[in-house]
């Protein structure tokens, strides 16, 4: 989960490769494909049960994932069913995610079709069958994998007719009126591309699962075909057979857009309505301030410079009034310098992996590649917060580097691996299989103090060397006097004004990644995502310079933290679009709701530093480059 949304330079540096790159299913394999001869065993491999939107309740009641093979569940297991299944190799960030993969007691072989395969026998007691009656009213769903595809179920999209796969199934049937049916037997269809030498590429796996009350017959083989759905009673033991057919079915797909089917989850056009409609907006609002900025400051810039420095009385007005005061030393530098530093860094790690995820390497195939990525890409961007954060603090004149550098190395990190450690707690509690092992987190904890740490030192160096940025002005002595200030004027209104704007600019997108974190819905427009940041940044820099101009206008000098405000004004809109999406999703239990509300705070916390560190930065050379333009006696 990974909340990811805008980005400021690393947007940039993503559009730069977006032509070559396709907004809807393209990708480069992250594994070569795997060819197999018939008769060659087809593994099938099973990961956490997982909460979905489900059709009936609209909404997503839990946010806890259960792991499969945990106890009250009652699988079926490899072997004597008596050792622990295999686990598949993990990377860094499947494990953060609870993405692990296990083997399962699946015995597939290519093209060799089966019909009614007895998996194992089961016995539930009551009280697991009241934990699995709960989890089916919950929706939750299944999720295994064949060759690297997720089995998923086939729909037909209404509006357009097309097919495609929707990622994992449903653990069992909860039909208004009626009690709910495990499903119990599992119809695979696997689709295969031939190869030359007899060989065969899995392109496709979807799954019908019934519910039957498959008792054996008298030939003691279990009846899979029975019309009598599994019921489970929470009031003595139950017996279940669990049972499956295979089928293998022919298909032209090549396997290098295998994933096609399961991407193409939602309609573009939505997309493109949404993206066209930002970049109007922004590039009418970027016109619009550019010419009153460019007319108003020349034209202000060309009155001062006309006045003879030698007359004895001169009237300044308006922003050049404040000329004295606005390169003032902050309230709080430091810790002004240390959001900007850590805004820096967790730009430049989302502009790194929108660049890769652009060019296909961080595809679908690759479980866990984006956010093992996003790990390690913000680990080595600590030398950008240390050179942000140790430069600007030196420009505001601060002298106590030492603390400036330690604090920008653990400050930001300290705040997220802090909330993540509490909502790790609710995991643990409520027997999730999301939970961070705690080997993990020393892992973490080794990343940040072994190789972030150090690097944001590295920076800070560099940043020393290069010393504090030059300012065109001199500064008062004595403070000027800051007069009433109108209220929209004022800092909060005009935070929450200003940020309405990069909100609508990815109002659609938000949607379609807050579906993705907590709706269980395939993401992978990536080529939409990087446009919109890009937009989301340019619109965020263009109305924190209005605004902080208009506040100088007004004679306001105290702009450093008013542009920071500003600039991460979306995030207010943001968290309060989150607390009305959360109400839609009818979370039940205490743990599902702190989750959720720790992870919309994570979200919006990244949104407030990455997008106020773009308005401050770009207010920050607007300011120098304005005020070097004209004459100061």
């Amino acid at each position: 989960m990974s909340p990811f949304i805008s980005a400021g330079a690393a947007a940039l540096a993503a559009l730069a490769v977006l032509p070559s790159a396709s907004v809807n299913a393209f990708y480069l394999p992250g594994s070569a494909p795997r060819s197999f001869a018939a008769g060659d065993p087809v593994p099938l491999l099973v990961n956490a049960l997982s909460p979905q939107i489900g059709s009936k309740h609209h909404g997503l009641q839990s946010l806890l994932s259960y792991d499969y093979y945990n106890p009250a569940f009652h699988f079926c297991r490899p072997g004597d069913g008596k050792r622990e299944p295999q686990t598949v190799s993990e990377n860094l960030g499947s494990v953060l995610f609870g993405d692990r993969l296990y083997e399962s007691p699946f015995d597939i072989r290519m093209m060799r079709n089966s019909t009614c395969q007895l998996l194992c026998e089961s016995t539930v007691p009551a009280a697991d069958a009241k934990f699995l009656n709960e989890r089916i009213k919950e929706d939750y769903a299944m999720n295994w994998l064949v060759d690297g595809l997720p089995v998923a179920e086939m729909l037909r999209d209404v509006a357009t007719g097309e097919i495609y796969y929707s990622i994992g199934f449903e653990l069992g049937s909860d039909q208004e009126e009626e009690k709910p049916q495990l499903y119990n037997h599992y119809n695979l269809y696997i689709e295969y591309h031939r190869r030359p030498n007899n060989l065969f590429r899995v392109v496709g796996v979807s799954v019908w699962p019934t519910s039957a009350d498959s008792r054996p017959r008298a030939g003691g083989e279990p009846a899979c075909e029975s019309s009598t759905p599994l019921v489970l009673s929470e009031h003595s033991d139950n017996k279940i057979y669990y049972t499956y057919s295979v089928n293998f079915i022919e298909s032209e797909k090549p396997w290098a857009t295998r994933w096609d089917s399961y991407l193409k989850t939602t309609d573009s056009r939505v997309h493109w309505f949404s993206l066209i409609n930002s970049t109007i907006i922004c590039v009418f609002l970027c016109v619009m301030v550019g010419m009153i900025l460019l007319r108003t400051v020349n034209r202000d810039v060309s009155r001062y410079n006309a006045i003879d420095l030698t007359d004895d009385i001169q009237e300044d007005f308006g922003w050049k009034l404040v000329h004295a005061e606005v390169f003032r030393q902050p309230q709080h530098p430091m810790l002004l310098a240390i959001a900007n530093g850590s805004g820096g860094q967790v730009a430049v790690m989302l502009g790194v992996a929108i660049f890769f995820a652009l060019l296909g390497f961080l595809s679908p195939s690759n479980r866990g590649s984006l956010s093992t990525v996003m790990i390690v890409c913000w680990t080595l961007c600590g030398v950008v917060a240390g050179y942000v954060s140790t430069r600007l603090y030196a420009s505001f004149g601060g002298q106590a580097w030492k603390q400036n550098v330690l604090w920008t190395a653990t400050l930001f990190p300290t705040i997220l691996f802090a909330t993540l450690n509490l909502l790790n707690f609710f995991l643990i509690g409520g027997g999730s299989s999301g939970a961070v092992p705690f080997g993990t987190l020393l892992s973490i904890v080794a990343l940040w103090f072994l190789i972030s740490a150090p690097l944001t030192a590295l920076g800070s160096v560099y940043g020393i060397k290069k010393g504090p940025l030059s300012h065109p002005v001199r500064v008062n002595q004595i403070p000027r006097q800051i007069p009433p200030q109108i209220w929209y004027l004022r800092t909060v209104p005009s935070a929450i004004m200003a940020g309405v704007l990069p909100f609508g600019a990815a109002f659609i997108e938000i949607y379609f990644v807050l579906s993705s974190l907590f709706g269980s819905k395939a993401f992978y427009a990536f080529g939409f995502l990087a446009l919109t940041c890009v937009v989301v940044a340019l619109t965020t820099a263009t109305v924190t310079i209005l605004m902080t101009y208009l506040s100088l206008c007004s004679e306001n000098w105290r702009w450093h933290w008013r542009s920071f405000l500003i600039g991460g004004g979306s995030a207010f809109w943001l968290l309060g679009y989150g607390l009305l999406y959360g109400s839609r999703l009818h979370l039940d239990g205490i743990s599902s709701k702190v989750l959720y509300l720790g992870y919309l705070f994570i979200i919006c916390l990244v949104d407030f530093v990455v997008c106020g560190t773009i308005g401050y930065l770009s207010t920050y050379a607007f300011l120098r480059l304005t005020y070097s333009q004209i004459r100061v006696d």
